[in-house]
């Protein structure tokens, strides 16, 4: 076990002191500060601070994949780290977006190769051959748009801004009030004319300020959002498809879970994020980098879903809440050390032979593996090989202890 030191990933959409104060650096940043990539991934692997001195964990899995991942997990995966945990912090929306699924990601990334493109253009999509199902957990207050929303919601949020411009597209989803219909309208706005969206946007607009200012308050997120994205992309497409999307907020330990094919957009706040270890995104709007819209689409899920159903189950055993994902390869636990736990040893068993990667949101906790023993306060990560457990756990004062692993 040793110490992890994550890669900052600057976008503009980025925070200037989330991460930098979450790692305790100087507040504020020079630049947004997006991502910080705990894992293994070629674009940005973190560094393992080994007794020889720091190593990147990508070398360190190719020189010993037996003893750092286990030979259960190698079966499996072969000599790869199958997870990717991110801290993200968002100070303004991200764009529109979805991730394939197994099959289109290989497919996705062999066809680009045959075409020659190159893996760090900007207008590649695929930039390896695996899915990217994601958890987010919220370290603060977090919102989000995500998953296709139930089309009765829909309809009376269409409704409730009283937008003529919008009456022939409220036929068309009423028409078709499944996947089907939400397939039509999205495929419809997202393909339109510019002068098209230069008309429409502007008057969905002022159906949301207009329904902010008269007081309802059933739809007056969905509203405020409408109006902060078209604020920042005037004219966009995202816009309006903001219009078919579940508005999500959650607290600190909530979560949202996000299958292949999920349309979603993380509009701020601060999370935890665990994911197979893929770079694949497909944009739909709301950035300025590349948009493939023929290539969303293929790939996109329209069933609709509630916010709910894009929360996963959790699993309580003392002072470890699993989350259920189904995923095979992670698995998220948070160990919230307080009251009669605290000034005692905890067992942190794994459920299985792999590594595991830990990373303290609060306080500090004191982790003792087969070999070592560290110290990790807030901000702080570990890699823990396949080798190197069990662990056992201390805080003298209240501690929050998040670890990824690989699912059962």
């Amino acid at each position: 076990m040793n110490l992890l030191t994550g890669i900052v990933r600057t976008y503009a959409w980025g925070s200037r002191t989330a991460i930098a104060d979450f790692t305790g650096r100087p507040v504020p940043a020079a630049h947004p500060e997006a991502e910080l990539w705990l894992g293994a991934h070629p674009g940005d692997p973190a560094v393992v601070d080994t007794p020889d001195g720091p190593r990147s964990l990508l070398d360190l899995l190719r020189a010993d994949p037996q003893g750092q991942l286990g030979p259960a997990v190698r079966d499996r995966f072969g000599d790869s780290l199958p997870f990717l945990v991110k801290v993200l912090a968002a100070d303004e929306p991200l764009s529109l977006q979805a991730h394939p699924s197994s099959t289109q990601a290989r497919e996705g990334f062999e066809r680009e190769n045959r075409l020659g493109i190159p893996l760090n253009s900007p207008e590649r999509n695929y930039r390896d051959c695996s899915h990217k199902p994601e958890i987010l957990i919220a370290l603060g207050p977090f919102e989000a748009l995500a998953g296709f929303r139930p089309v009765p919601r829909t309809v009376a949020l269409m409704e409730a801004l009283a937008v003529a411009d919008l009456d022939p597209y409220l036929e068309l989803l009423i028409g078709q009030p499944e996947a089907g219909g939400l397939r039509a309208l999205f495929t419809t706005w997202i393909t339109a004319p510019q002068p098209v969206l230069d008309v429409l946007v502007p008057a969905v607009l002022d159906g949301a300020i207009q329904y902010v200012r008269s007081g309802a308050t059933e739809f007056v997120d969905e509203a405020r959002t409408l109006l902060e994205l078209g604020e920042r992309y005037p004219g966009d497409a995202g816009v309006l498809a903001a219009l078919l999307l579940n508005r999500v907020h959650l607290e600190p330990g909530e979560t949202i879970a996000l299958p292949a094919g999920n349309l979603h957009s993380y509009l701020s706040g601060v999370g935890l994020e665990v994911m197979a270890n893929s770079d694949n995104v497909l944009r739909g709007g709301l950035t300025p980098k590349h948009v493939d819209v023929p290539e969303l689409l293929r790939i996109l899920d329209f069933h609709p879903v509630t916010a709910a159903e894009l929360s996963p189950e959790t699993i309580r055993e003392g002072t470890e809440l699993r989350y259920a994902t189904p995923a095979p390869e992670f698995a998220v636990s948070v160990f919230d050390i307080d009251g009669a736990a605290l000034g005692g040893e905890i067992d942190a068993p794994c459920r299985h032979d792999g590594p595991q990667i830990l990373v303290c949101t609060a306080g500090a906790v004191t982790v003792r593996s087969r070999t070592q023993t560290l110290e990790l306060a807030r901000g702080a990560a570990a890699w823990v090989p396949a080798d190197d457990g069990p662990l056992r756990l201390r805080a003298d004062e209240p501690a929050q202890l998040f670890r990824a692993t690989v699912g059962i």
